[in-house]
């Protein structure tokens, strides 16, 4: 690799002044649990602290340990590159390299598995995206920001910002001179309610990274989870070798559609449109775009019987209709995501694994108690909750109704986030570490392999539309 990947104009190119199109997926579940994506309630901090509680620290540690090194591996990117892909989005959480009890002292092994993967992808001839997805203090109001609450306490304190602005220059720092890195996504989904301290932080963040690393794109998220720069004006100007993200899920591929896609015109459109809405602010000002998450999710046998096949045929047309749009563009993408337990990952654990058969029960009872934010499918547990969002609805005057992050989350929204993926989730904790009590290391070891490439199922449908574009696309 001789050059560094740059921003000129809408286009990111090589040292050539060649145009780059970045596709692949983020490697979501890795250095960023996330519930939906590897079968536990919750948090990511707080299944850690609930299973060093049953096993101890040791043991505990070990296990994610060889969680971090058995889910990506070279069998991995191998695959990856097979498939015609060329960039993977690497989310992180900031507890990693930096403990809340001891604040801005970096903790050096939390590049070791980062290394590692950066790495393994280069010698396949992919780049990475640096994502931070958790930082101090939670900056959303949703799960994947590992804080255990519902309020984005990193806009309300100014030491959170500082800490998040030290980390990134010690990481852009790290990683100065690797040109494998395509560039830095320094938060991930930020839902700042006053719509102004996101572009201050920017500005600081901006500042920092550039004060060690004038080489890297930056990567900016929209507010209001990837979708609003309305607010931004003119930053830009100030932003050198930036590009900007948006997070494009279309209600289309999700349990919540409000009809089955059929690909009509008018349901084609309507995908557009929000598509573009999201755009309109770098269109209007010839900025680069790319697209940090999207894609559908999908049906499982185990829980959607013989509907399954019908449902993710769907899906997949959602899936193609995106693309169609995005190849117009001539867009960079990363779509969400690489690996899971079956939801929604490019592979995803075998139900024949250790893990999946250890919480088989457990998993069909989080899924029964829709306790997943991501994709929650509602209607058996419905009638608990339609009371109370009855009661809120009749006594809170409706001027009064829509509080943000509205209208991405709607009163009705809000109940399930925060009675079941807060509250409820938050006594299956202790439910699911006990699964692992008296387990060995060797057993602890057994289970965490259940996420190596090996013992995973390919999601063919979802892999031969990601090739069959991305050979298409190379080819033109």
């Amino acid at each position: 690799m001789s050059s560094y990947l740059k921003v000129s104009g809408t286009k990111v190119v090589n040292g050539d002044g060649k145009e780059v199109i970045l596709r692949g997926a983020g490697l979501g579940g890795w250095m960023n649990m996330e519930n939906f994506i590897s079968g536990y309630p919750g948090c990511e901090f707080q299944i850690r602290t609930a299973l060093a509680e049953v096993v101890g620290p040791i043991k505990s540690g070990f296990f994610f340990d060889k969680f971090l090194e058995y889910f990506f591996q070279e069998e991995d990117a191998k695959f990856f590159k097979s498939l015609g892909l060329n960039c993977i989005r690497l989310p992180f959480n900031y507890r990693h390299f930096e403990d809340d009890l001891n604040p801005r002292v970096l903790k050096e092994e939390g590049f070791n598995h980062l290394d590692r993967v950066i790495d393994l992808c280069a010698q396949q001839g992919i780049y990475t995206i640096l994502d931070l997805h958790a930082a101090a203090g939670g900056q959303n109001t949703a799960w994947h920001c590992d804080a255990g609450t519902h309020i984005a306490n990193f806009w309300l304190h100014k030491d959170f910002q500082d800490r998040t602005i030290w980390l990134w220059k010690e990481i852009a720092k790290h990683y100065a001179n690797n040109k494998w890195i395509a560039g830095y996504n320094p938060l991930n989904e930020p839902t700042d309610p006053t719509h102004t301290a996101v572009i201050k932080f920017y500005d600081q963040v901006h500042d920092a990274i550039r004060s060690v690393d004038t080489e890297h794109v930056i990567f900016f998220d929209g507010n209001t989870f990837a979708s609003d720069f309305s607010h931004f004006g003119d930053m830009h100007k100030k932003w050198q070798n930036t590009a900007y993200s948006i997070h494009d899920y279309s209600v289309y591929g999700f349990p919540a559609s409000p009809e089955d896609y059929i690909s009509s015109d008018e349901q084609r459109q309507r995908m557009k449109k929000s598509y573009e809405r999201k755009r309109e602010w770098m269109d209007q000002r010839g900025l680069c775009v790319w697209n940090g998450e999207w894609g559908p999710v999908y049906a499982r046998r185990q829980y959607d019987g013989l509907a399954t096949d019908a449902i993710n045929e769907r899906r997949y047309k959602v899936l193609k209709d995106q693309l169609a749009i995005y190849n117009q563009d001539r867009l960079s993408w990363s779509i969400w995501l690489y690996k899971d337990i079956g939801f929604q990952g490019m592979v995803y654990v075998s139900q024949e694994t250790s893990y999946m058969v250890l919480l088989k029960d457990f998993l069909a009872k989080k899924h029964r108690l829709a306790v997943d934010a991501w994709g929650a499918d509602t209607p058996q547990v419905q009638h608990i909750y339609q009371p109370l969002i009855d009661h809120l609805t009749e006594e809170i005057p409706q001027e009064n109704q829509n509080l943000y992050p509205f209208p991405v989350w709607k009163l009705s929204d809000r109940v399930g986030r925060l009675s079941r993926s807060i509250l409820v989730t938050e006594y299956l904790v202790k439910e699911w570490a006990e699964h692992f009590r008296g387990k060995s290391e060797a057993e602890l070891d057994e289970i965490a392999k259940s996420f190596k490439f090996e013992n995973c199922l390919r999601r063919d449908g979802l892999n031969k539309i990601l090739m069959n574009n991305a050979h298409t696309r190379n080819s033109s």
